[in-house]
């Protein structure tokens, strides 16, 4: 059922994630042509593609759900896409700024404990011992 839970927050950043992709396909040609910029917005599409084979996770439960994701887990972190990112848009409802840069940390640490579940889970369905 956990993997099932994480497939699903991968569905949500999936839905949370069109807009930006929307933003990349459309303005293409004004990307700047430096390194940095191209190296995000290569990250971000990737990791969108796979969080699709993640999210797959929801109907069934195999090596490359996995294995999308320690792929697509340092480029998460380098783009800013976290499984529970959507958390941050509570700071939304406080005047203070301080909200936002707490909940912000907590999402960071929430996607190392996926990670480590991920890993956990791994093991249960597909070690040989």
């Amino acid at each position: 059922n956990t993997i099932r839970f994480f497939a699903l927050l991968d569905v949500v950043s999936i839905l949370l994630l069109l807009p930006q992709l929307y933003d990349i396909v459309s303005r293409f040609n004004e990307i700047p042509k430096e390194t940095l910029p191209i190296l995000k917005m290569v990250f971000t599409v990737v990791t969108c593609i796979l969080l699709f084979v993640s999210a797959s996770g929801l109907f069934r439960i195999t090596k490359a759900v996995f294995a999308s994701y320690y792929v697509q887990f340092p480029m998460r972190l380098v783009v800013w896409i976290f499984s529970f990112g959507f958390l941050t848009f509570l700071s939304q409802f406080f005047a203070n700024q301080q909200v936002f840069e707490w909940l912000f940390r907590i999402v960071f640490v929430l996607e190392f404990f996926r990670l480590f579940y991920i890993v956990q889970i791994h093991r249960r369905y597909f070690s040989k011992y």
